[in-house]
C-alpha cells in the first residue's frame, strides 16, 4: 500500500512537473515572440496564443492580450510616426504660383509709387547723386532696425561671402545712380524705354557669362516685348544723351547684379543678402555724391528745395521715396530668388508697362492709340515667352524622367 501510494504520488508529481514545464515553455515562447513581434507577420504572431488557449484559458486571455498589444502598438506607432513626418502643406506649398504672382504684383505696385514720387522730387530738387544716397540710407536704417528686433535675424558675414557681395553691391550702386541720373535728365517713359532692353543684356550675359544656352525661340519672343514697351512710351518720348547713356549703363549694371546675386544666394536668404548689398552700396555712393553735388547743395540746392515745398515736405518726400525704393527692391530680390534671371528680366519689362502707364496718367500725358497697341504687344510678348519657357521646362522634365 505504501509502495502504491508512493507510486501514485510520484506519477502525480511527474504530471504536475510536465504541465509546469509545458506552461513555462509556452510563456518563454510567448515572450520570445513578443520581443520580435515587430519583425513577424500577423499570422505567426497569433500562433502562440492559439497554443496557450488550449493549456490555460485564464492565463491565455491575459497572454493573448499581451501578445496582441505590442503588435497593435507597433502598427499604431508606425502609423503615427508616418503621420508625424507628413506635415500638412501650407498655403505657400500648395499654391507656389500664387505666391510668386503676389511677389510680382507687390514689386510692380511699389515700383510705380517709387517712380512717380521720385520724378516729382526731381522736378524741384534735381540732384540724383544725393537722392540716390538718401534712397540707400533709408533702406540701410530700415535693415538695421529689422535686425535689431530680429525680423529677420541677422545672418553672419564671412570673408568668402563678402567677396561675392562686393561686386554685386558695386553693380547695384552704379545701376541705381545711373538710373536716377537718367530719371532726372529725361521723362520717366524715355528712361524705361531704354531700360526695356535689359532682358537682351540679361540673356546675353546668361549665355556667354553663365554658360546657359538660350534657345532662339526665347530670343525671338523677347523682341515683341521690347517693341511693345517702346511703342507704349512714344507719347512721352524725349531724347537726351545724358539720359540715354545713363540708362544703358544702368542696364548693364543691373544685368550683372542679377547674375551675381543669383550666385550669392547659396548660403544666405535674400533678405539678408539685400541688406548687406544696401550697406556696401551706400558706402560706394557717398563719395561721388559729395564730390559732384556737395558744393552745389551747400550753396543753393537745399535752400531752393525748402523754398519751393517747405522743410517738412522735403524731408518727408526723401524719406518715403527711400522707403518705397528699399521695399520694391527687397521684393525684387525675393522674386529673383524664386525665378530664373531671364524670367526676372522679362517680369521687369512688364513692370515698365505699368510704370509708363501710371506715369502717363499722373503727369497728365494723353494716352494715344499707339500707346494702347504697344502695351498689348508687350503683354502678348510676355505671354509668348512664358508659354515657350514652360514648354521647354516640360520637355526637360520628360527627358529626365524617361
Amino acid at each position: 500500500m505504501e509502495s502504491r501510494a508512493l507510486s501514485c504520488a510520484t506519477i502525480s508529481s511527474l504530471v504536475r512537473l510536465r504541465k509546469t514545464t509545458t506552461e513555462s515553455a509556452y510563456v518563454i515562447s510567448a515572450r520570445s515572440n513578443r520581443s520580435v513581434g515587430g519583425n513577424l507577420i500577423w499570422g505567426r504572431q497569433l500562433r502562440p496564443a492559439l497554443l496557450l488557449e488550449k493549456s490555460s484559458p485564464a492565463r491565455n486571455a491575459t497572454g493573448r492580450r499581451e501578445l496582441l498589444r505590442p503588435v497593435c502598438a507597433t502598427a499604431e506607432g508606425s502609423d503615427s510616426a508616418g503621420e508625424g513626418k507628413i506635415t500638412p502643406l501650407g498655403f505657400a506649398e500648395k499654391y507656389p504660383a500664387l505666391i510668386t504672382g503676389f511677389f510680382f504684383f507687390m514689386w510692380y505696385f511699389l515700383n510705380v509709387i517709387f517712380n512717380i514720387l521720385n520724378k516729382k522730387i526731381y522736378n524741384y530738387f534735381p540732384y540724383p547723386y544725393f537722392v540716390s544716397v538718401m534712397h540707400l540710407l533709408v533702406g540701410v536704417v530700415y535693415c538695421l532696425v529689422s535686425w535689431a528686433v530680429g525680423l529677420p535675424k541677422r545672418a553672419p558675414m564671412d570673408s568668402n561671402l563678402l567677396k561675392l557681395l562686393i561686386p554685386v553691391a558695386v553693380c547695384h550702386a552704379l545701376g541705381h545712380v545711373m538710373s536716377n541720373v537718367s530719371f532726372a535728365a529725361v521723362a520717366v517713359s524715355f528712361t524705361h524705354t531704354i531700360k526695356a532692353l535689359e532682358p537682351f543684356f540679361n540673356a546675353a550675359a546668361s549665355q556667354f557669362v553663365l554658360g546657359q544656352q538660350i534657345p532662339l525661340t526665347l530670343w525671338l519672343s523677347l523682341a515683341p516685348v521690347v517693341l511693345g514697351v517702346s511703342m507704349a512710351s512714344l507719347t512721352e518720348l524725349s531724347f537726351n544723351w545724358t539720359g540715354f547713356i545713363s540708362a544703358m549703363i544702368s542696364n548693364i549694371s543691373f544685368t550683372y547684379r542679377s547674375i551675381y546675386s543669383k550666385k550669392a544666394m547659396t548660403d544666405m536668404d535674400s533678405t539678408n543678402i539685400y541688406a548687406y548689398i544696401s550697406i556696401i552700396a551706400l558706402i560706394v555712393c557717398i563719395p561721388p555724391a559729395i564730390i559732384l553735388e556737395g558744393p552745389q547743395l551747400m550753396q543753393h540746392g537745399f535752400n531752393d528745395a525748402i523754398a519751393k515745398v517747405g522743410f517738412t515736405k522735403f524731408l518727408s518726400d526723401l524719406f518715403w521715396v527711400g522707403m518705397f525704393y528699399h521695399l520694391y527692391n527687397q521684393l525684387a530680390t525675393n522674386t529673383l530668388e524664386r525665378v530664373a534671371p531671364l524670367t526676372h528680366a522679362v517680369g521687369n519689362v512688364l513692370k515698365r508697362v505699368f510704370v509708363i502707364g501710371f506715369s502717363i496718367i499722373v503727369f497728365g500725358n494723353k494716352i494715344s492709340l499707339q500707346t494702347g497697341i504697344g502695351t498689348s504687344i508687350a503683354i502678348a510678348g510676355v505671354a509668348i515667352y512664358s508659354y515657350i519657357k514652360a514648354k521647354i521646362e516640360e520637355e526637360k522634365q520628360q527627358m529626365k524622367s524617361a
